[in-house]
């Protein structure tokens, strides 16, 4: 099946066009793995130059195919963030040769710290701060550091419920934003529902944590392959939201799409402009192609915003 030619904004139909959606979704990025890549024969038919593309770095990747992958998306013109999970490198000789290779064989200056999906640590590390500390990223001129965040909680980093020790992690980050000329951000875990995004932002404004959010979103999915993907990235109050979904025989073969909660909280982000979400992340569970389709549907397009 021949893949949708990426139109100009001018050619995109405006008859549905919601101007607060369009506005939000300016500047999105999308997630992809080197197995799912290999699938995409034109990057260019899908997304527009400079997307911000995130390349997941699942254990048991040779670092070879991820630094392939980021070779082939850079060459399209394309931002390219690699993941760099914590627990899953074994060494600082381990990373710093990680960091040559993603900078000298695909030119690639950003990156995406996290600790990763693994209990144990297989190394040295366990946490995205560890990484920061080593000062390795600095000396190789990365000038653009994301790091998580996790609107609903995080079991791995707080297993008893609540999030006292996920919040004293992102005051460190708030700290190191500030002492270093790294770019930071937050880039989350995707949820469903608008109204616990919304306040877990306010809080963080509240206490003094300023990072820009991009925040996480499922794509357009089948509503079965969510829940599941839910459940295993422990999810909390908004998988309520698929739940409800799926108890509605009309609803439960659609796709699942997520103009609902995106375009509350465009909505939101409208009516107040300091809210500091600014910018959204694809997770496309139901396929690049479908999830890039629905952006342009939408009027999306990803031109860098202004604090990036």
């Amino acid at each position: 099946m021949a893949l949708l030619n990426f139109r100009k904004r001018d050619e995109i139909p405006s008859g549905n066009a919601n101007p607060a959606l369009e506005a939000f979704l300016q500047g999105y990025s999308i997630e992809v793995m080197p197995r799912t890549a290999e699938k995409v024969e034109n990057f260019r038919d899908l997304l527009p130059a400079e997307t911000r593309v995130y390349i997941a770095h699942i254990e048991g990747t040779p670092i070879e195919d991820m630094v392939a992958t980021a070779k082939r998306l850079s060459a399209d013109g394309y931002n390219v963030m690699p993941h760099f999970p914590a627990r899953i490198i074994k060494d600082r000789a381990t990373l710093e040769n990680w960091i040559a290779m993603y900078a000298g064989e695909a030119g690639v200056k950003q990156a995406l710290l996290l600790a990763g999906g693994v209990a144990e640590p297989h190394g040295d590390f366990d946490s995205s701060m560890q990484l920061l500390e080593t000062g390795l990223f600095d000396k190789a001129g990365f000038t653009r550091l994301h790091v998580a965040g996790h609107p609903e909680g995080n079991k791995d980093i707080d297993p008893n419920g609540g999030d006292a020790m996920v919040m004293e992690a992102l005051r460190w980050k708030q700290a190191f934003n500030e002492r270093t000329d790294a770019q930071m951000a937050l880039a989350t875990q995707f949820a469903f529902d608008a109204k616990p995004i919304i306040e877990w932002a306010d809080r963080l404004t509240a206490e003094g944590i300023t990072l820009p959010i991009h925040i996480g979103i499922a794509g357009p999915a089948k509503l079965q392959t969510l829940i599941k993907f839910a459940i295993a990235c422990g999810v909390g109050p908004s998988l309520k939201v698929l739940q409800k979904r799926a108890m509605d025989v009309t609803k439960l073969l659609l796709p699942y799409e997520p103009t609902e909660v995106l375009t509350e909280l465009a909505a939101h982000k409208a009516a107040n402009p300091n809210f500091n979400i600014e910018s959204v992340h694809f997770f496309p569970l139901g396929g690049i192609k479908t999830n890039a389709n629905w952006a342009i549907e939408n009027g999306g397009a990803s031109a860098k915003p202004a604090n990036g």
